[in-house]
């Protein structure tokens, strides 16, 4: 057994390092099996050397997030498990820059190693695929970068589609048209795009069709230039309807395809087209492929357990 110092002189710090009932600094404690202390301004750590000395980066890690941002359980847990991997110094690379300001004015900042990857991919590539459970920000990042792009007049207008697929329900038995129909698959993509324009100009935009949020199956025929196009849940494509949306992109503009290979309501005949198309389009100038995991959840700490559990579970 080891005990590892750490001289601490801002006291705030160490309030948000610690929580209001020393919530946070139980969870390091749990995660490495060590005991913390901390009093008259010096922290102690004791337990086995190497957890020791893990714990121990985590917190001047953590603290160093606490003089810009408040510390929640996902950015303790994401440092926990950087730290395991050996990886810790990595957070350093996401905790400058800014990727979008909402319409309240709240900061959007990548998260996690894998979002900043993604966020860089997007800049970078005119397409990009991004393949990743449910929490890891895919679609909200996206429309970030979208609304980013359409307010600099880089486009002139964004485009928002997915596939409408019965998931455990017929869409005929459905009250209304076909818009109101789809309307609930759409939903997401609405919430996203009222977060960083406002309702009063998300309505503005969608009047001058400036915005277009439909169906994926009203994108055929089409050619779509200087445009930011997002197709989301694309697991939900079959291969012709992906080769459709792929080969509508025009000049000028971007093109992002999100989704989850894990949650597939197609036919078990059909093979997604999102699959496929991560198989054959690797290795393309232009063209990248960010695989977002379970570290990347940013959502409650406990759909990263889950999600594990469930991977672990189809492995065996």
């Amino acid at each position: 057994m080891v005990t590892k110092e750490l001289l601490i002189n801002n006291v705030e710090s160490v309030k948000k390092l610690f929580g209001g009932l020393d919530e946070n600094t139980i969870i390091i404690e749990n995660a490495f099996d060590v005991k913390i202390n901390f009093i008259n301004g010096s922290l102690s750590i004791l337990g086995e050397e190497e957890n020791a000395e893990k714990a121990l980066r985590v917190i001047q890690k953590l603290l160093k997030i606490s003089l810009k941002e408040n510390l929640d359980v996902g950015k303790i847990n994401y440092c926990i498990e950087l730290a395991k991997d050996g990886n810790i110094d990595e957070i350093d690379s996401i905790l400058e820059g800014v990727v979008a300001v909402t319409y309240r004015g709240k900061q959007v900042k990548c998260k996690t190693v894998g979002q900043k990857d993604y966020v860089e991919a997007i800049k970078k590539n005119t397409l990009t695929l991004c393949v990743g459970p449910a929490g890891t920000g895919k679609t909200y990042l996206a429309v970030a970068l979208a609304v980013l792009a359409f307010k600099s007049k880089e486009v002139d207008k964004i485009i928002l589609t997915r596939p409408a697929v019965e998931a455990g329900e017929k869409l005929g038995f459905l009250p209304g048209d076909l818009q109101s129909k789809v309307d609930p698959y759409l939903r997401p993509l609405y919430d996203a795009l009222q977060e960083f324009f406002g309702m009063e100009n998300y309505l503005k935009y969608i009047e001058k069709q400036a915005i277009e949020i439909a169906p994926l199956a009203y994108m055929r025929g089409r050619t779509l230039n200087n445009a930011f196009i997002i197709l989301d849940e694309a697991q939900n494509t079959t291969n012709e309807q992906m080769k459709m949306f792929l080969t509508r992109m025009g000049e000028g503009s971007k093109m992002i395809v999100t989704g989850d290979l894990t949650q597939i309501d197609l036919p078990k005949e059909k093979t997604s087209g999102l699959k496929i198309a991560t198989r054959i389009l690797r290795n393309i100038d232009k063209i990248a492929i960010v695989e977002l995991t379970a570290k990347d959840v940013v959502r409650h700490p406990l759909v990263m357990k889950i999600i594990k559990a469930y991977d672990n579970s189809e492995k065996k």
